[in-house]
């Protein structure tokens, strides 16, 4: 995978799997939010189809740490 701060829409995110084969997911979207607005249940809620979350810091530094999260949100490619 290219530099996070690179990857756009549409974008293909390749993660290898047990058995050896590639799985290969779109990026549908981006989203940057403060920490204290994390939007839990929508990250971590149950889908019907197979999806990837990363999940990575952003934003300004404050005491040391990056203020928000980056999240992009993929689907399983056909």
């Amino acid at each position: 995978m290219k530099d996070v701060a690179k990857v756009r829409m549409e974008d293909a995110i390749e993660a290898p799997r047990a058995d050896g084969s590639t799985a290969t997911f779109k990026v549908r979207g981006i989203q940057q939010v403060d920490k204290e607005n994390f939007p839990t249940h929508k990250v971590y809620r149950a889908t019907d189809r197979p999806g990837l979350r990363l999940l990575t810091c952003g934003g300004p530094i404050k005491d040391g740490h990056r203020t928000d999260n980056i999240i992009l949100y993929a689907d399983l490619a056909p």
